[in-house]
């Protein structure tokens, strides 16, 4: 599990990275005398390069060379987030996160696959689990840090930060993960079928609208906290904290269940139950009053961040050495894109003049979608196949 653990540190430097741009926005724009709303485009820059680059290069990429292409997208990270902590003017900032966006989306993909081959299939979930709560954390701890850093010592120290965390991970892979089993011959055309697999199309469905409803509402979380209807309240801080340490407990204590639970598809289910509840409670809690939202918060980052264990492990089974890697880019393609989906509706709520507080129960909906096509197409599409591809052969950490 030593390996596994360099792969999520990997993960870290990806989610502070993807998260902590959004809070440096205003002095990132004072710098280069440019719009907050131009500024903005680096965020989106960086989610459509990871969420259209991710599947392409996993699809592309040659079976045999999965550690040369893990190597490679954490380099690509790591120089282009120097890149932008030296980028001069904002055209080049953009195209320096673009590139950032490139290699973070094609590394969790085949972080999340290489995590799987490095365990048995007992300790599988707690395996994933590392990477996602690498993910996690990097958001909850890494975010406060690294804007405090931006406010003491600039914007650009904090993209160092992001550049030295990946690099570190990188000198450590490089030196120390062998060379990872090379699956089976398997076409161009044959991972490109993953796509058509009506079993990953909808765990992939399932995934971009809870990442509708979790993600797109958490955009908004002060807008929403702010509401008279919700309590009114001026620091959204503790509530931030709420959700972020609900999403490191969740993405680390999931693997074991994952790892136990004979049947994920119920996990899941479950998840997704608790993800629907907790949003339909949180605005009666906060109109009893603001700190009783705290629980349902906490809950919705936990099953929010917890649901892509399961999911990975899922499309994983789901298509072995035959698209694996693929399948999970396509799942943290729709996990970014419904992130963009979910704040874009949210934006367009505020704009018709909608109160925020409407926007829980919306998301609410949204999330009783998801668990709906989780209790109809993926039960169905799990129930027809017949055998799920050959699992990824193990390669076992020497250092365990």
């Amino acid at each position: 599990m030593k390996l596994v653990y360099l792969l999520g540190l990997g993960a870290f430097a990806l989610g502070l990275d993807a998260y902590v741009t959004a809070g440096l926005l205003p002095v990132i724009a004072d710098d280069f005398h440019a719009s907050v709303s131009a500024t903005g485009q680096m965020v989106t820059t960086f989610t459509l390069a990871y969420a259209i680059a991710s599947p392409i290069f996993a699809t592309l990429l040659s079976a045999s060379r999965v550690r040369l292409g893990l190597l490679a997208s954490l380099a690509v990270f790591a120089l282009a987030n120097a890149g932008s902590a030296l980028a001069g003017t904002l055209g080049v900032l953009l195209l320096t996160r673009a590139l950032a966006g490139v290699g973070a989306g094609l590394y969790l993909a085949l972080a999340a696959s290489a995590a799987a081959s490095l365990v048995d299939d007992k300790r599988r979930g707690r395996a994933l689990a590392v990477i996602m709560g690498g993910m996690s954390s990097g958001t909850v701890i890494g975010v406060p840090i690294g804007v405090l850093i931006a406010e003491h010592v600039g914007w650009r120290s904090t993209l160092w930060l992001v550049s030295a965390i990946g690099l570190v991970s990188f000198a450590g892979l490089a030196v120390r993960l062998p060379a990872l089993p090379a699956a089976t011959s398997v076409t161009l055309r044959q991972r490109v079928q993953v796509v058509t697999d009506r079993r990953v199309a909808s765990i992939v469905g399932v995934s971009f609208l809870a990442a509708v409803a979790s993600l797109g509402l958490y955009t908004y979380i002060a807008p929403v906290m702010a509401t008279g209807a919700m309590g009114s309240v001026d620091s959204i801080t503790p509530y931030l904290w709420a959700w972020g340490i609900g999403g490191v407990i969740g993405s680390f204590l999931i693997g074991p269940l994952v790892d136990r639970v004979r049947r994920p598809y119920t996990l899941v289910v479950g998840i997704l139950a608790l993800l629907t509840v907790a949003l339909l409670v949180l605005r009666p809690a906060a109109s009893l009053h603001p700190l009783l939202a705290l629980l349902p918060i906490a809950v919705w980052g936990a099953v929010g961040w917890a649901l892509q264990v399961p999911q990975q492990n899922d499309l994983l089974v789901a298509r072995g050495e035959r698209g694996g890697p693929v399948a999970v880019a396509l799942n943290e393609s729709a996990l970014y894109l419904g992130s963009a989906v979910g704040s874009g509706l949210g934006g367009l709520a505020f704009s018709v003049g909608w109160s925020g507080a409407v926007l829980p129960l919306c998301a609410a909906g949204v999330g009783f979608l998801a668990l709906l096509l989780q209790v109809t197409a993926v039960r169905s599409s799990t129930k027809d196949a017949v055998l799920p591809a050959s699992p990824a052969p193990v390669l076992q950490d020497a250092t365990d």
